[in-house]
């Protein structure tokens, strides 16, 4: 027999979870004092008031998404070797991609770990465990993964707010090894990355495949990459031939490390300007100034739900102010990472945003990470990042 608790569902709220949903939510489980009690991350049996037994979930009683689900299997024993064999799963797949040198190893729920990210940097590993679930299993979790890859570094980047939901403390702190910093090798180039700063887990591996699609239309391009970060975009472009780069971002030591990875790759024609990238923009529309490439990937607009309605008007801003600084015939490519704003309201206020700005476009591409970040089929809002590429005239 499992010994795992047992917890049922309310008559009547098993729809989604025998729908395959991979969550349980609070209002769906009859909380008993029992269940109250349990301490946050436990592994629980989830079944139906009707007995169907949907599995086994790590739970947490003071979170509003209470089940994650781990393992199908009732009489699974989720242990060190369970995880073990998860995370060889996932690097299976990236390995299958192409792309396992430096990747999203592991993607939450797409890959059965729910609440985790692992990015792989070489022999570099960030770890960022956003549920009280992964939080208990980081031990399993760094023993697994040392034993799998043998990384010369694991960091764990714990500072995502969506921990305080779990009511977890967010930090940042060595697991293993003690340098943080790391290089990433895409598209022919080399960038630094420190793992212990900057935004995420470090780098940014979900536009992969849109930053080829930018640099494959960048030779003889002035280019301006706006909220660069440490100037994936614009490097990608300088190294297949743009005759100038703008790197623009608030944040001078992701400026720092993308300058030094330009002197590195020897990319002579990048500069950098830290600045508010909106109002840098807004200026340069006012001196006319024009670009024949400009990217605009900024953070999430929509930290929740309830800010979607101004994000979407910040989204057509931005599309009406790049789109602006794009000379004819040029190329806008515009990003979201929001996973609160859907695709289609993120192509609405984009394609608002164009046609404000007088200009006549095309659509090239509209998509969004690339396949090392795949997502579950019964969580769409987990495929978060969204990307529009245009020519416009």
């Amino acid at each position: 027999m499992t010994p795992y608790p047992l917890l049922r569902l309310l008559p009547g709220r098993d729809r989604r979870l025998k729908a395959g949903h991979p969550w349980a939510f609070s209002n769906e489980i009859v909380m008993t004092a029992e269940a109250k009690a349990l301490p946050p991350g436990s592994v629980v049996r989830i079944e139906g008031d009707d007995g169907v037994k949907h599995g086994l979930f790590h739970f947490n009683p003071h979170s509003l998404i209470a089940g994650r689900l781990l393992d199908r299997d009732p009489a699974a024993t989720v242990d060190d070797a369970w995880y073990a064999r998860r995370l060889a799963s996932a690097l299976r797949l990236r390995e299958r991609l192409g792309t396992a040198a430096f990747c999203r190893l592991v993607h939450a729920e797409a890959d059965g770990l729910p609440g985790l990210v692992v990015d792989r940097y070489g022999d570099a590993l960030a770890l960022q465990a956003n549920t009280a679930g992964m939080e208990a299993a980081t031990p399993a979790l760094v023993a697994g993964l040392r034993d799998l890859l043998s990384p010369r570094v694991i960091v764990a980047r714990n500072d995502a707010a969506v921990r305080t939901l779990e009511g977890l403390r967010e930090g940042v702190a060595i697991l293993h090894g003690d340098d943080p910093h790391a290089t990433v090798e895409e598209n022919g180039l080399t960038f630094r990355v420190d793992l212990a700063g900057g935004q995420k887990t470090g780098w940014f591996h979900d536009q992969r495949e849109n930053r080829r699609r930018v640099a494959a239309l960048a030779a003889g391009a002035t280019v301006l990459d706006a909220f660069c970060h440490t100037g994936g975009f614009g490097l990608a472009a300088a190294g297949a031939g743009a005759t100038a780069v703008t790197l623009l971002d608030r944040s001078q030591p992701a400026l720092d490390l993308a300058l030094a990875s330009a002197q590195a790759n020897g990319l002579a024609s990048v500069t950098a300007l830290r600045a508010d990238a909106l109002d840098a923009m807004d200026r340069m529309v006012a001196e006319r100034r024009r670009f024949g490439v400009v990217v605009a990937d900024p953070p999430a607009f929509a930290k929740a739900r309830k800010d979607q309605p101004a994000a979407l008007r910040a989204y057509a801003r931005l599309a009406r102010t790049a789109a602006t600084l794009v000379e004819p015939g040029g190329i806008l490519l515009l990003a979201s990472c929001s996973h609160h704003v859907a695709p289609g309201e993120f192509a609405d206020a984009v394609a608002h945003g164009i046609w404000r700005a007088r200009r006549e476009a095309r659509l090239l591409f509209q998509g969004g990470a690339g396949p090392d970040h795949p997502v579950h089929p019964m969580l769409p809002e987990s495929a978060y990042l969204k990307a529009m590429l245009f020519e416009l005239r």
